[in-house]
């Protein structure tokens, strides 16, 4: 069993997308999967059609145990369930800062669900915050999205030299490269350029599609409305690397 946060210091960068359509890739290859919505935007689950119960928020997502057990909701996709997110988790900092002295406290919260299913996927904000670290700590891998652009892969730097700095196991860091366009020189020559930072690139790349961009419109994983889609064959290829992984 694995936990796979989907991660990255930018939003705009394809990151719900991926944690949408690899939970679904998990269930369709025979797993069990629980996706964990922590972005107070609730895209994840807005693209399952699905809405958090009016009483759940921050502080019963911090209580854990039958707090969280009540507010998973099943999806339309047999064995993929889903944590909805709140408005309130904009503020989940603060309450993990009073347990400040607990660094793992989120990985205790999601102890008891790796017993319940094969894979838990999280899709997190887009920021460094304390909210992250406990993310960092929980997760087995984190998969962070890149666009081939010289400041994505500046920024993805900054992420390996924080895990450097705060002692965290970079072997986590799990990358791919996200709206790729391959008519562009810049993309092109910066996924070329790959081998010569540090870190691990996984081979799948999530092209620029206008499919994955409809998935708003679908709310469905893309495999569900273009089977055939190279959208859909990149993201199977991604969720069998990590397969491979976890």
């Amino acid at each position: 069993m694995s936990i796979f946060a989907l991660y990255s210091m930018k939003g705009g960068v394809g990151k719900t997308a991926a944690a949408v359509n690899l939970a679904y890739e998990a269930v369709r290859s025979g797993a069990t999967a629980l996706l964990c919505d922590l972005d107070p935007q609730g895209a994840a689950a807005f693209y399952f059609r699905i809405r958090a119960k009016k009483k759940f928020g921050r502080k019963r997502f911090l209580k854990g145990g039958k707090h969280l057990d009540n507010n998973i909701r099943g999806t339309d996709f047999e064995g993929l369930d889903l944590l909805p997110s709140a408005m309130s988790f904009r503020n989940l900092d603060l309450g993990l800062d009073e347990r400040a002295k607990n660094k793992s406290y989120l990985k205790r919260l999601l102890t008891p669900m790796r017993q319940e299913y094969d894979y838990i996927f999280l899709d997190c904000p887009p920021n460094l915050t304390l909210l992250a670290e406990h993310v960092f700590r929980a997760a087995d891998y984190v998969v962070v999205p890149c666009i081939p652009t010289t400041l994505a892969m500046l920024t993805h730097q900054k992420l390996m030299d924080f895990f450097k700095k705060n002692k965290l196991k970079r072997k986590k860091l799990v990358s791919f490269f996200s709206m790729v366009e391959q008519r562009k020189t810049m993309h092109r020559e910066m996924i070329a350029q790959v081998g010569e930072h540090k870190g691990k690139f996984l081979n799948a790349q999530i092209p620029y599609t206008t499919d994955v961009e409809r998935m708003g419109w679908a709310r469905q994983p893309v495999a569900c409305f273009k089977p055939r889609s190279k959208a859909t064959q990149a993201y199977r290829e991604l969720w069998t690397e990590l397969q491979m992984l976890g």
